[in-house]
């Protein structure tokens, strides 16, 4: 037979809010979520594969509006040489009826839904074994069945499912279900997964190919899919990683010394016109003159603007204290007398940790106000 080429996603959580960012990015990313549909099929024109196999969670809930459910099935359909076969995942299992009595309603008759543990040949000779979720915590290993699932002499044999493995912890903290040696007791040539949003390699025939656009720091850089090539029963897949994803997620350490300047824009994207496109979480440890941390916090607002969203984590990042920096809030009165009590809760060790870190930004916030008010 000729080489098998097909594309393996999952995770597309359309109609996901992502309520935890500010209205901006928000929006921002939802509208990239939503896009995803068309940019996994211009991915598949160009890496040669008229299959796209998608491992679960199409969907954020079981409860999508109908704009996020037709506007993805439209884009879907837009090319009819490609095929989409899809399973439910843990977030739209089939426990959701509404949803996907209305799937299969307004489904392009290149869009194949999967309910049925059962083979299904979608190419000759190359025979499909889903495991669809029945609901949102199966509690058994719905790949088991596979095992024992005989399909016609000769033919490629590829699992589709959607779940954790053992010893893989699942994004949702489902139970870790999947029998990692499950390709090889099913004969497997590849077992696509999903669930897991980042790209992880479990075995030579299993992977993770990660949520192409993704939601959190937890999984870094832009997210992508797998093109997969089986060039015949037994041989071992050949994986190439796609890159689809709009948004790049960052989340660079900052170390700092007082005996050091602070290079802030060495650790952000080169290229400038890609900030727009940048998600960054900020992480500042070590020790920072006074002086020197109000200028850097400074630059790291006048930045901000320029990327997606930019956070800062500041609670490791300590402040050296001199008394010229108490001088420049006041020599003598009320504010002096603030600023030596700040200053000493700051450093007192008897104090809880969260306490002196509140004694700490409570001083450098006085201190920003005083210069900024002098300037």
């Amino acid at each position: 037979m000729t080489d098998f080429r097909f594309l393996h996603c999952s995770d597309l959580h359309l109609g996901k809010r992502f309520g935890n960012f500010p209205e901006e990015p928000r929006a921002a990313l939802a509208e990239a979520r939503a896009d995803l549909p068309r940019r996994l099929a211009e991915a598949a024109r160009a890496n040669g594969a008229q299959h796209i196999l998608v491992a679960g969670d199409v969907f954020d809930t079981e409860t999508p509006s109908d704009r996020v459910l037709r506007q993805a099935l439209t884009a879907m359909g837009a090319d009819p040489s490609l095929d989409w076969w899809i399973i439910p995942g843990n977030h739209d299992s089939l426990a959701a009826e509404p949803l996907w009595q209305s799937v299969a309603e307004h489904a392009p008759a290149n869009v194949h839904l999967l309910v049925r543990p059962e083979p299904v040949e979608i190419a000759p000779g190359v025979s499909l074994l889903p495991a669809p979720a029945p609901r949102r915590f199966p509690g058994v290993d719905l790949t088991v069945w596979m095992d024992g699932c005989a399909t016609p002499e000769g033919h490629l044999r590829i699992g589709l499912a959607h779940g954790g493995v053992l010893d893989f912890g699942s994004d949702d903290g489902v139970s870790e279900t999947i029998a990692p040696d499950r390709a090889a007791r099913a004969r497997l040539d590849y077992l696509a997964l999903g669930d897991w949003h980042g790209l992880w390699q479990l075995n030579e025939r299993t992977r993770y190919s990660g949520s192409p656009e993704h939601d959190r720091f937890k999984h870094e850089g832009r997210g992508a899919c797998l093109a997969v090539t089986l060039a015949g029963p037994g041989a071992l897949p050949v994986v190439e990683e796609i890159p689809v994803g709009r948004f790049d997620w960052r989340q660079p350490v900052l170390r700092i010394t007082p005996e050091t300047q602070a290079d802030l824009e060495a650790l952000l994207p080169p290229d400038r016109l890609a900030w727009k496109d940048t998600l960054v979480r900020l992480t500042m440890t070590g020790w920072i003159r006074l002086p020197d941390r109000l200028a850097l916090m400074e630059d790291i607002e006048r930045l901000k603007p320029e990327f997606c969203h930019f956070a800062v984590v500041e609670d490791q990042l300590q402040t050296d204290y001199s008394p010229d920096d108490l001088d420049e809030i006041a020599r003598s009165g009320a504010l002096r007398m603030a600023a030596d009590e700040l200053q000493q809760a700051a450093n007192d060790a008897s104090l809880a940790q969260r306490d002196r870190a509140i004694a700490e930004a409570a001083l450098n916030r006085l201190y920003g106000f005083v210069k900024r008010g002098a300037a």
